[in-house]
C-alpha cells in the first residue's frame, strides 16, 4: 500500500514460493489481480495471481514473456512482449488505470 502518496507502507511478502519460473514485467487489473510475464522452460507465458498471492490462471506461450500491458477498448486486451514475438488476447477484465 502507498502510505502518504510517496512511500510504501505495511510491506509484506506477496509471492514467496510458487515452484518453477520467475516473473518479469507486471500489471494489475481492476480487481487487484497481478498479471506477470513468466519465463522458464515449459512454463513460458503469463501467470495471474489474486490479491492473496495465489496463482489463479496462466496464459501459455511458446516463448518467454518479458512484459505485459493492457490496452484496447476498456483496457481489456492484454499485450504480451515475448522473446521474438508480440501477442495479444482479449481478457475478461480491464487493466487498472495508470499503468
Amino acid at each position: 500500500m502507498v502510505g502518504d502518496g510517496t512511500r510504501l507502507a505495511n510491506g509484506r511478502v506477496f509471492i514467496s514460493s510458487i515452484g518453477k519460473g520467475r516473473g518479469d514485467g507486471l500489471r494489475l487489473d481492476v480487481d487487484g489481480n497481478l498479471w506477470c510475464g513468466w519465463a522458464l522452460d515449459g512454463l513460458d507465458g503469463v501467470m495471474i495471481f489474486n490479491k492473496a498471492g495465489a496463482p489463479i490462471g496462466r496464459i501459455e506461450l511458446p516463448e518467454r514473456c518479458a512484459n505485459v500491458c493492457f490496452g484496447g477498448y476498456r483496457r481489456s486486451r492484454l499485450f504480451m512482449a515475448a522473446s521474438r514475438s508480440l501477442y495479444a488476447v482479449w481478457v475478461g477484465t480491464s487493466g487498472a488505470p495508470g499503468g
